[in-house]
């Protein structure tokens, strides 16, 4: 029963991610809260051996201490942050790069997306659908909780977690 609902925690709250970012611009902080307490629970549960636990526990704070400087600097939201480093410490160490990767991609996609949306003026019936007018606005930025998002998803299953839990 906790296993199933594991397998269903990440993958539910990686999709809740992207569409808040997409609607609201915001990830509430409910869910990268959720992420940490279920794996945590997770690591009692299974267990899952201390030092692994350990790896994964440095990994989400090397990741929160990265993204805090990268907020600090205005180069990432708050939301963002929490966000991949709540993705980090279900990953580890040993998926880390990929994730990088995939976000990287899929946020570089996402921002060519979102410029090519800002070049062109949008009927007014296509502006007054809130969010659509949010992204077409100039001076806000990208929602790359989407990008995060779609990496989590992407990575998760080769996670020896993932492996554990879905009894591969």
């Amino acid at each position: 029963m906790i296993e199933a609902l594991a397998l269903i925690v990440f993958p539910t709250m990686m999709v809740f991610a992207a569409f808040s970012d997409l609607f609201t611009m915001t990830i509430p902080n409910r869910v990268s809260a959720l992420l940490v307490l279920v794996y945590f629970a997770l690591a009692v549960y299974l267990p899952i051996p201390l030092q692994t636990f350990g790896l994964h526990v440095s990994c989400g704070l090397a990741m929160l201490a990265l993204t805090f400087v990268l907020f600090q600097f205005g180069w990432v939201g708050g939301g963002d942050a929490k966000l991949a480093s709540a993705t980090a410490l279900w990953l580890g160490w040993e998926h880390l790069l990929d994730y990088g990767l995939v976000a990287s991609i899929a946020g570089g996609v996402l921002t060519v997306i979102i410029i090519e949306l800002r070049r062109h003026d949008l009927p007014r019936r296509v502006l007054s659908v809130a969010f659509i007018a949010r992204l077409a606005e100039k001076t806000n930025g990208v929602p790359y909780g989407i990008a995060l998002a779609v990496a989590g998803l992407l990575v998760y299953p080769q996670t020896g977690l993932f492996l554990k839990l879905g009894g591969l």
